[in-house]
């Protein structure tokens, strides 16, 4: 279960962007919706389920780092065996609502065709499966422009945020087929401003220094 959550506004919107125990703030997206006549049956009519979380055994900590999913590190990951989606189809849409970026879904395994039943996933292969899909969609739009008015400080790839900027936090069924990510920075900002990320991962990344350094090297605001 999630623990605390904390709360700062960004000057750039000036809207709430919530922070994990322990962690960077929140990724903020926009709840993904279906259009047009399609909203009542995948939305309204829908039985949605309650949220997936992803945890670490380290108790000051909310969610599990994506780099660890990508590399099958789940040692530290709660109940990591346990089989979700047991009475879902055999795959559901994944769904990014990144700000800057259009839409993005990709589809992913809901059951675990390499073992002799078949079976659900685990809540581990579920993690490793979210880090592919993370990782494509920063792969995919790397070199791609922001949306106009687009706050840079949320650009990916390159010298933006990449993979091992991220920690996982949960899965959200928000329409009948469709499940949305909920990702946030790896680490705390310790009192740098939303509007200020974009700069200190440029900054990591032309220096080598890592981004979770140069996030943790500024002044705590406590």
């Amino acid at each position: 279960m999630p623990k605390s959550y904390l709360s700062h506004a960004s000057p750039a919107s000036n809207t709430a962007i919530t922070s994990p125990a322990g962690r960077g703030p929140m990724i903020p997206q926009k709840p993904y919706r279906p259009h047009g006549i399609m909203v009542r049956y995948h939305v309204r009519e829908a039985q949605l389920e309650p949220p997936i979380f992803f945890s670490s055994l380290r108790p000051e900590l909310d969610g599990f780092a994506l780099s660890d999913a990508l590399a099958g590190r789940f040692s530290s990951l709660v109940n990591g065996s346990d089989h979700v989606f047991r009475d879902r189809g055999p795959s559901i849409a994944l769904r990014l609502q990144w700000p800057g970026y259009p839409s993005w879904s990709r589809q992913i395994p809901t059951r675990d065709f390499r073992s002799p039943a078949g079976g659900p996933v685990t809540r581990a292969k579920l993690a490793k499966n979210i880090a592919k899909s993370v990782s494509r969609f920063i792969a995919e739009h790397a070199s791609r422009p922001m949306e106009q008015d687009a706050d840079p400080a949320w650009r990916v790839g390159g010298e933006g945020i990449q993979l091992s900027d991220l920690a996982l936090i949960r899965l959200d069924h928000v329409s009948k087929g469709s499940w949305q990510v909920q990702l946030c920075l790896l680490e705390p900002p310790k009192g740098l401003a939303a509007t200020e990320l974009g700069s200190a991962l440029v900054s990591s990344r032309t220096t080598g220094t890592s981004s979770s350094l140069v996030l943790a090297m500024q002044p705590s605001s406590d």
